[in-house]
């Protein structure tokens, strides 16, 4: 099976995971069927603020090329004719042309739009929950300066909980999450604490899947954020670009510089950013204690028209970090320093095909490489520990998008090798740690204690693996319903070998008298392992250092994790409210098996995956979306996620001692868990000059651990965390917390171009101490950012 992967990879090009953009050209012309070649033609998005003008050519037509797919407003105007506006949907890579017909303006003549106007508030195509933001939208957010990335924006959507380090969890799933960029999957752990996290200023839409995922979509499908990329198609310019320097406070410096244009057929945009920060990481004390880093990210897109029915393109993003791991007091005090490294490449290649007026076919090739690093320094407390992990993912798929009639049909096949190289050394080294004479004392961790005789463990493998898939979907529209009908096949072959077939199916029903769409789901899902340390976690080796009671849970031997097989249902209703806004609640149910979750190794950094045999989380979620009004545009996002696991553990590493007795003696809610979350995000221009935005995000709490107080009390490293931590409550929670980030900008313009802009900014305004997590079994202790505050300055060439 390898060995056929590797070869398929080298000999057939490989394609584009997910169609991201369409191609438009309308044609303009006048009742006799002349061409107006002076008409200006604009496509809008209210919901997500994309808009755009076509470019013309001179002889009536207008074209724009790489439009994210959505529903847009069409708007034509010319002078001494009618406007006109329609609604129009790019939900495929087929090329959409459209030929419009303007009226002669006459004095009596009335345009009504209202419709239109009410239509373009709701997603009559959706059949499940989606999401989308365009550039304009994200580039005013408050987000912090430092090591944060796109999972900054993520968090204003509806269905995630917030955790530490710029981690999210969609749906109560913990690192289920995929990236789709230009077509290009990622699964990786894209937050600062384990890679070099997606800088944000790539983007120029982003769409997020959260229910009823298309069949294409495998791997991590608790939440899949299709990304369409910057470029300089369109732009009428062979050279443009800006540079950006940005200071804050804990010693935050960064730099971007990016750049695009276009040359005939040929268009790029690269962007180039550094940053460093004496707070890189979130802390796990009061203090900010040796939590200093930096990074560097670049990413290039190129694209080339080979003629009127062929494109090519390549991608390539870098990315580097290094940083010191943040410290509890104690391991201060002992002089402890580690420092972790991360690099990561991805480079693709492009190639589109129009077959017909109504048929496509795409292909790519995609390598990635990850690199990780543990350092450990010399005064490690309470365990010393080092890591080196090297990951590639070569891809290899093909696809073909075809209109027939009501039907729009996709379907591919995707292949993908992934060989895997991990080393990890660990003793223990401190002699009041895993005490004989302790209560939690984990006799099988007394071989590898220096204080005591002990030597180091030492593990070292490698291994490759591959994951095969084939789907077929089609979106079906009948009157006032679409149907999403989805058939997925995964194959999956690395430490255990599995497949699973899983129909998805969707649909949504649209009132349009009231602009109502309702809209039901079911989905089948096979979430693979995480190969961050999955081979160390699914080791016989590695299985010895595990607690007695949770060796004898596995039946005293070592359990490879398994894929996570889910059954996912979904309900939903989206409402225009009076033609001014847009409603869009959701109801979600999840049950799985083999959950997959990560442990964490005694506050180190490093985590193992591990799983439990099942969990089962139920959620409801709103969004209500205003658009610009009087230059004020509203969002506000709610979220409830109720998650319970139930034990035993099927699979992977799990060290800790304290909470064996909890995980293996019944269900018990987990810390996805939340009550609610709610974010409000209002942006406020009076002009073309002046804005102003700002972000309120409340937390009720994630669950803790069920430690115990008076214990807690006496420990100086977490004493102080006591007042933020409810420890008496059913399951214990970190207690609520209200975070509040603000931003001013202004710009300055030449003619229709930007000059220079600058933006002030301050996150966490009221300095409120909060915890994201306390002693969890899983992920450790976590503080907030405190108070930071950022200015941007940004000049235009």
């Amino acid at each position: 099976m390898v060995n056929w992967a590797v070869a398929l990879g080298v000999v057939f090009p490989v394609v584009l995971f997910c169609q991201t953009t369409a191609d438009l050209l309308v044609k303009v012309r006048a009742p006799d069927g002349a061409a107006i070649p002076n008409a200006r033609v604009r496509l809008d998005n209210r919901l997500t603020s994309f808009g755009r003008e076509l470019a013309a050519d001179g002889s009536g037509s207008y074209s724009l090329r790489f439009i994210p797919l959505q529903d847009y407003r069409l708007q034509v105007t010319a002078e001494g004719f009618q406007s006109h506006h329609r609604e129009i949907a790019l939900r495929t890579n087929v090329p959409v042309e459209v030929e419009v017909v303007l009226a002669v303006e006459t004095v009596e003549a009335e345009v009504t739009v209202s419709a239109t106007e009410t239509a373009s508030l709701v997603d009559t195509a959706a059949t499940g929950t989606r999401t989308a933001l365009s550039a304009a939208a994200l580039e005013t957010m408050p987000a912090a300066l430092g090591s944060r990335g796109l999972e900054t924006y993520l968090m204003s959507f509806p269905g995630f909980a917030v955790n530490a380090n710029g981690a999210i969890h969609p749906r109560g799933a913990h690192n289920q999450m995929t990236y789709v960029i230009d077509g290009l999957p990622i699964s990786d752990q894209l937050t600062g604490a384990f890679a070099t996290a997606l800088d944000p200023r790539i983007v120029e839409s982003l769409e997020l899947y959260t229910g009823d995922i298309p069949a294409e979509f495998g791997s991590k499908v608790s939440g899949v954020a299709a990304v369409s990329t910057h470029t300089g198609a369109g732009s009428g310019r062979r050279l443009y670009g800006s540079t950006e320097v940005g200071a804050g406070s804990f010693g935050t410096l960064e730099s971007v510089t990016e750049a695009g244009g276009e040359v005939g057929r040929f268009s790029y945009f690269a962007l180039l950013s550094t940053a460093k920060s004496n707070r890189f990481l979130d802390q796990v004390s009061m203090e900010n204690l040796h939590n200093g880093g930096n990074a560097g990210r670049a990413f290039l897109r190129v694209d080339y028209q080979l003629g009127d029915h062929d494109r090519l393109g390549l991608n390539v993003m870098l990315g580097r970090s290094s940083f010191q791991l943040a410290n509890l007091r104690s391991q201060q005090a002992a002089g402890m320093d580690q420092r972790q490294l991360l690099k990561d490449a991805s480079i693709w290649l492009r190639w589109s095909h129009v077959v017909s007026p109504r048929a496509t076919i795409e292909s790519t090739v995609a390598f990635r490489p990850t690199v990780a690093h543990l350092l450990p320094s010399v005064h490690d407390t309470p365990v010393t520990s080092s890591q080196a992990r090297h990951l590639s993912t070569v891809t290899s798929a093909n696809r073909i998008n075809w209109i027939i009639g009501a039907h729009s049909i996709r379907a591919g096949a995707d292949l993908q090798y992934f060989p895997v190289s991990e080393n990890f050394f660990m003793a223990v080294a401190s002699p009041r740690f895993n005490d004989p004479a302790s209560p939690s004392f984990n006799p099988a961790l007394l071989p590898y204690d220096l204080g005591r005789g002990g030597e180091w463990f030492r593990f070292a493998r490698k291994q490759a693996g591959t994951l095969a898939s084939g789907f077929a979907q089609d979106s079906i529209r009948w009157h006032r319903f679409m149907f999403s009908l989805g058939l997925r096949y995964d194959d999956y072959r690395f430490l255990v070998d599995g497949h699973q077939l899983e129909p998805r199916v969707g649909v949504a029903f649209n009132l349009k008298e009231t602009g109502t769409v309702f809209r039901a789901s079911y989905n089948r899902n096979y979430q693979t392992p995480p190969n961050e340390n999955l081979l160390l976690s699914s080791s016989e080796e590695a299985s010895r250092l595990a607690p007695p009671g949770v060796r004898a849970a596995l039946g005293n031997t070592f359990a490879p994790l398994r894929p996570q097989r889910e059954n996912v249902y979904e309900t939903g209703i989206q409402q225009a409210l009076f033609g001014k806004a847009s409603l869009n609640a959701t109801y979600y149910h999840k049950d799985s098996r083999d959950q997959q979750d990560n442990n964490n190794f005694f506050d180190t950094g490093i985590i193992f995956p591990t799983a439990l045999a099942r969990i089962r989380v139920n959620g409801v979620e709103a969004r209500i979306t205003l658009p610009p009004v009087a230059g004020i545009t509203t969002t506000v996002s709610l979220t409830h996620s109720h998650a319970v696991s139930t034990p035993p553990f099927t699979g992977g590493l799990f060290l800790g001692q304290d909470s064996v007795d909890l995980l293996t003696s019944g269900p018990f809610v987990i810390d996805h868990d939340q009550k609610l979350g709610a974010q409000a995000n209002l942006h406020y221009a009076p002009n073309r000059r002046w804005w102003t935005s700002a972000t309120l995000r409340y937390d009720s709490g994630l669950v803790a651990n069920p430690s115990n107080p008076t214990v807690v009390a006496a420990d100086p490293d977490y004493r102080d965390l006591l007042p933020y931590v409810d420890l008496t409550s059913s399951p214990a929670r970190v207690r609520a917390r209200t975070v509040t980030d603000v931003a001013v900008g202004y710009r300055q313009w030449r003619g229709d171009r930007r000059a220079w802009d600058v933006q002030v900014q301050m996150n966490n305004l009221t300095d409120t101490t909060a915890l994201y997590n306390f002693q969890s079994v899983f992920v450790g202790t976590r503080l907030i950012s405190p108070r930071a505050a950022a200015v941007r300055l940004r000049l235009y060439w």
